[in-house]
């Protein structure tokens, strides 16, 4: 069913026809469990022809193999079929919007069989394709046995009895032919974030293979309405600015040109805002190295977007660039490490944060010596946060002592005794504890499995994908490709103009713009310059030293990547070892990231008084 938006071509001066459809795509998902608020917004907005779901992160896929272990009709994102598609099947028929989503998790094709159910129960006839083939849980042996080394850190491979899931990030493609064979609902297992939405602008607009600035484009599109609102004034540096209106903030919706640029707004009468700086923050999230951003489908160099304010809550994204094919997938697995557990506790009145160290100390020196006692080993891990003294701001936290803080007290443990019995000991001598100490009254909380990631590079030639519909499954073949990837030079940082005349110190959030979040044990941070020519004095003090610094107190080890972006301005910094092994096996209050560009934004900055006043 067409819809209202611009579809026509034209013959150039040439003779040649030159296509000028368009595409609208709205991101209703960035995780699962999220709100469903987006569904009545598009189709309050009534032209889209693709809305795309997110649902998974290396965390999720470890809770849908828990779930696909214990039911083996389980394993998806139920609420995609219960709280998405389920209330609006109506409205998709009537609309002609096709859905997809990488719903599907462990059990993609549990995730078909429901769909179908429900359509079935009113009675209508949509289509569903369901993408198989990225699950290599049945081929770890080969893997273990092809080299198997962990792709960031190179530890060896972990125990394949203890190995929960192993999924393969699939590409677009694969969506494409589903749409092709006229699905008008789309599910996958683990495919990257972004293939949902590449896939729809392949098939739309015929991108072939080697067209490598396209899939590019279209790769920076779906990163940027992958996430939801983040687009669209969530998690914002200025979030004052849409403080009032996050109640009902708009979700992206992404107007894409055959040629790839596109159009990212928000649905009429929503909340929330886009601009420039909303936009290049979900750019920034998450990507690594923005010149070699590394997809199934295309290696992509982001360095030279360029975002343009078009229209009020409207801007315009060009520039994207492809570099080549890799020939790998990286592939996630999610295995089982001992268990873990914490608690929170507050304490009040003077010296409030070395009462709480002391309470937090003593009960593990109890809780030792009955590990010691019962013959067994230490704690893989223990954490003591004290937050209000220190916590995110290690040497930078202020020095006044705080007369109210909270202590959080974790460990990690092969045994799920040790970490219970430490648990006990905290709690059961609150009669005992320093005064002032408080609680939250409720349930103690129980030890839960430690999930780690181990991502490992396979071959694409290890994987069968199939496409699977009411009627069975037929093979599909991924187009071959070079796999040669581009070389690239690093821009140079343009140097601070030191005749620029007398020097006021800012703090950077006002200058720039900061978004932050994991990549499995590393931490990615974005700062955009709110002006170009900030940039150079920007990158002055936030060198690669300077953030080491900063955040030292985080890292077990140091290493940090920089990398310059002269299409936004921005700078991106990739810290290594940062998260104490990031995901459910981490420790930490921030075990993602998501603060860590709060803490950045507070950093001084010394800048010409006349850039400002300009």
């Amino acid at each position: 069913m067409s819809r209202n938006h611009f579809y026509a071509s034209h013959v150039d001066e040439k003779g040649a026809t030159v296509n000028n459809k368009t595409i609208k795509i709205g991101g209703a998902t960035g995780f699962w469990g999220e709100t469903d608020m987006a569904m009545s917004q598009f189709f309050a907005e009534g032209d889209l022809d693709y809305i795309v779901f997110d649902y998974l992160a290396e965390i999720t896929m470890s809770i849908l193999a828990r779930a696909r272990a214990s039911d083996p009709t389980l394993g998806y994102a139920t609420d995609f079929v219960s709280a998405m598609v389920k209330p609006n099947l109506q409205r998709i028929a009537d609309s002609g919007v096709k859905l997809i989503s990488n719903a599907g998790g462990v059990n993609p094709e549990a995730c078909g069989s429901a769909l179908r159910e429900a359509i079935a129960a009113e009675g209508l006839e949509l289509k569903v394709v369901v993408v198989t083939g990225d699950d290599v849980l049945g081929q770890l042996d080969g893997i273990k046995a092809s080299g198997g080394a962990e792709m960031f850190s190179g530890e060896v491979f972990p125990p394949i009895d203890k190995v929960a899931s192993a999924n393969a990030y699939i590409g677009a493609f694969p969506i494409a032919a589903a749409l092709t064979a006229g699905a008008d609902i789309v599910v996958t297992g683990r495919c990257v974030d972004s293939a949902v939405t590449l896939g729809a602008c392949i098939y739309e607009f015929g991108w072939s293979a080697d067209e490598l600035d396209k899939l590019s484009a279209g790769s920076a599109i779906g990163h940027l309405i992958e996430c939801g609102p983040q687009a669209t004034g969530g998690n914002f540096t200025d979030w004052e600015v849409v403080a009032d209106s996050l109640h009902n903030v708009g979700y992206p919706i992404a107007e894409v040109s055959p040629d790839g640029s596109c159009d990212i707004y928000k649905p009429k009468d929503t909340g929330g805002i886009v601009n420039r700086g909303t936009v290049a923050e979900q750019l920034l999230y998450e990507i690594g190295d923005p010149a070699a951003y590394i997809l199934p489908d295309v290696v992509c160099d982001f360095t030279q977007i360029n975002l343009e304010e078009v229209a009020d809550n409207r801007v315009r994204v060009s520039g994207a660039r492809g570099r080549g094919v890799p020939s790998t997938y990286k592939t996630s697995m999610t295995w089982a490490d001992g268990w873990r557990a914490g608690t929170t506790f507050w304490c009040i009145g003077r010296r409030a944060a070395d009462k709480a160290r002391i309470f937090a100390e003593e009960a593990l020196m109890r809780t030792r010596k009955k590990i010691r006692a019962m013959g067994g080993q230490d704690f893989d891990d223990v954490a003591i946060d004290i937050i209000g003294e220190e916590s995110f701001w290690g040497s930078h936290a202020s020095s006044g002592s705080s007369r109210e803080v909270t202590l959080k007290v974790a460990c990690r443990h092969q045994d799920a005794r040790a970490v219970g019995l430490l648990l006990r000991e905290l709690s059961g001598v609150a009669l005992g504890a320093p005064a002032g100490m408080a609680f939250f009254a409720g349930a103690r909380a129980k030890p839960s499995p430690v999930i780690r990631l181990f991502s490992v590079l396979v071959d694409k030639s290890t994987l069968d994908l199939e496409l699977v519909d009411e009627s069975g499954a037929q093979a599909f073949q991924p187009p071959t490709t070079n796999d040669e990837i581009a070389a690239f030079e690093e821009p140079a940082i343009p140097e601070a103009d030191p005749e620029l005349g007398a020097l006021i110190e800012v703090p950077l959030e006002e200058l720039a713009w900061g978004r932050s979040g994991d990549k499995g044990d590393k931490a990615n941070i974005g700062i955009i310059a709110r002006k170009p020519e900030y940039l150079p004095w920007i990158a002055a003090k936030l060198t690669a030293d300077y953030v080491g610094d900063r955040f030292a107190h985080f890292m077990t080890s140091r290493g940090i990547d920089r990398y310059y972006m002269p299409g936004l301005p921005a700078l991106n910094f990739l810290l290594h070892n940062a998260l104490g092994g990031g995901g459910i096996a981490s420790l930490r209050n921030d075990p993602q990231a998501k603060a860590y560009a709060q803490v950045l934004l507070d950093t001084p900055i010394a800048i010409p008084q006349q850039l400002l006043e300009a």
